[in-house]
């Protein structure tokens, strides 16, 4: 799941100033100056997708022990006015069991911090807007069953989409993300918008708390190591 949300965001952001190869583990975007930045809203999100969807398939493809298809899905096809109910009786993507495997592994380290911690509710925001990318996108998978290849009854599943899809959804969110500030209320931390001219943010969009630096220069104390052979749009 990472492996794949990593070849996605490079695959992504090919054209990006801030694109750049790593080098011994080091983070793409640096090590101190990604926390709260849009970069860094994309990297979570990416990430809790694809885990997700790699737990989600293996599941339905028999790869792992813990779990299999999910055969609960009910439904009607998308025909128009001549749709039909159908069983799902085929082997759907496990969706929710690769959902609940990204909440526990992603969000953990983050629900750890405490609510001091103001990255900790953005992070949280961010990764479940990637598992609703997931979600909001599935498909209905047919196959008709009769006398003569007529459709008298079908076998129906949901799979995901190709992870493409996913990352081609999170990267529109990535380009109109909301700046926010986090407020203390009782027990809770909220991220309400920076200024009131920014657009109410949903639960399916993506977050961040201050700008991102210029990843154009090099910078070796942060991590960022510049742009070079080619020309960088700061």
């Amino acid at each position: 799941g990472a492996d794949l949300a990593v070849l996605e965001r490079q695959r992504q952001f090919h054209s990006c100033h801030w694109n750049c190869s790593t080098l011994q583990r080091l983070q793409v975007f640096g090590k101190a100056t990604i926390q709260g930045t849009r970069e860094s809203a994309f990297i979570h999100a990416i990430s809790a997708a694809g885990i997700a969807f790699a737990v989600s398939r293996a599941c339905s493809r028999g790869e792992l022990h813990k779990c299999g298809c999910d055969h609960k899905v009910r439904g009607v096809t998308p025909e128009g006015e001549g749709r039909s109910r159908w069983q799902g009786a085929g082997c759907s993507d496990n969706v929710s069991y690769g959902i609940a495997f990204s909440q526990a592994f992603v969000d953990s380290p983050e629900r750890s911090r405490g609510v001091s911690s103001s990255r900790a509710p953005m992070n949280l925001h961010n990764n479940e807007a990637g598992r609703k990318a997931l979600l909001a996108h599935m498909k209905v998978e047919c196959k008709c069953h009769g006398v003569w290849g007529s459709c008298e009854a079908r076998t129906c599943w949901k799979v995901i989409p190709p992870f493409c899809h996913g990352g081609n959804v999170l990267k529109e969110k990535s380009e109109w993300e909301t700046e926010v500030y986090p407020k203390r209320v009782g027990s809770r931390q909220l991220l309400l918008p920076r200024s009131s001219r920014f657009k109410p943010y949903t639960p399916h969009d993506l977050v961040y708390l201050r700008a991102s630096p210029d990843f154009c220069g090099r910078d070796p104390g942060h991590g960022i190591f510049g742009t070079s052979g080619r020309r960088c749009k700061r």
